[in-house]
């Protein structure tokens, strides 16, 4: 990426207020932004970030204008701007070409003990450690590494620049990289999605079940930490964290940007929304839906019937004061008697 203020203006229909010759290079989080990197801010509740960033411009709206002391590139609409920035950007990384592909897999299957099946398809620049196996019919795109005494079964799919640890499993069908799940709304009401900027992070001895998916970090990565074991069919969203030594049961759902600390325990079918804090030593029971953050260790269990939202909030409301109310009636008996 190397682009100017004054073109990133133009794609995004911003009113640039700074440098239009300023270059920049890449794109990052508010707190992470270097000089030559743009950011962006969507509401008031990243004020601490916006007002303490380093980027060398940030997108934003109008009202957030006077608390960013970088260059400003003003929209209507943050969000919908960032995506149409991240299509720009995703253009500009490079593709898989079937040339390299071939020339590649002759230099890999040089390394010691590395074994690579039949119809799979190596990107540039991929590098793989000492005697990992490869299955067949697998792709490794662009940028990726693959760390020593890993095995990755057949149709195995890990896209552009994904890093993988050492003693790594990957069973079947699994896909590590995808294109994360985020949509902006056009003035019409329309979805354009956004394109996914950062990438996978695998440490060692980290195990992925079949047709399991792990998305890409839209713009920081998605982290699965060292000797974290994941059951076959979980989904993984953009920008989740999991710590180390935890485990992942079938058929879980993690919602982005989830962080799960270490040593925890999902069981099978649970579903976790996004933007949670999940602390160290959590169990949760199979089924369980987690829609807010554990802050404490144990065990956690949570399902309720299916019913209309508008019903739900007042069942909600009455099931966390259970407790008071049988310690009300059970004093009401009392002076009965």
């Amino acid at each position: 990426m190397n682009i100017s203020l004054g073109k990133i203006a133009e794609i995004i229909d911003a009113s640039l207020d700074g440098d239009p010759s300023k270059v920049i290079y890449g794109i990052n989080a508010l707190e992470d932004a270097q000089n030559n990197e743009i950011s962006y801010a969507t509401s008031i509740k990243y004020l601490k970030p916006l007002s303490k960033t380093s980027a060398g411009a940030v997108i934003l709206e109008k009202n957030l204008k006077d608390l960013c002391s970088s260059n400003a590139l003003i929209v209507e609409n943050t969000y919908l701007a960032f995506a149409k920035l991240t299509h720009h950007l995703k253009k500009q990384q490079s593709q898989l070409s079937s040339q390299e592909v071939q020339s590649n897999i002759g230099k890999a299957q040089k390394i010691k003990g590395v074994f690579i099946g039949p119809s799979c398809f190596i990107g540039n620049e991929v590098v793989i450690g000492e005697n990992t196996i490869i299955e067949t019919n697998c792709v490794i795109e662009d940028g990726v590494h693959i760390g020593e005494n890993s095995h990755i079964s057949s149709n195995v799919i890990i896209q552009r620049n994904c890093l993988i640890g050492k003693n790594c499993i990957i069973s079947s069908g699994a896909i590590i990289g995808s294109e994360g799940f985020g949509n902006a709304r056009t003035k019409n009401k329309d979805w354009l999605p956004i394109s996914h900027l950062g990438n996978v992070q695998l440490g060692d001895n980290v195990s992925i079940g079949a047709n399991t998916t792990i998305d890409r970090g839209t713009i920081k990565d998605t982290e699965i930490h060292d000797g974290v074991k994941i059951d076959n069919l979980v989904h993984i969203a953009h920008n989740v964290v999991i710590g180390e030594n935890s485990a992942i049961a079938a058929k879980t759902g993690i919602a982005g940007t989830t962080s799960i600390g270490r040593r925890c325990m999902i069981g099978g079918m649970v579903g976790i929304v996004g933007h949670l804090m999940i602390t160290d030593d959590v169990v949760i029971n199979a089924t369980s839906t987690v829609n807010r953050n554990i802050t404490e260790p144990g065990v956690y269990t949570g399902f309720v019937p299916l019913m209309l939202h508008s019903e739900w909030k007042k069942v909600g409301m009455w099931l966390t004061k259970l407790d008071k109310i049988a310690f009300y009636l059970k004093i009401k008996l009392k002076n009965i008697k």
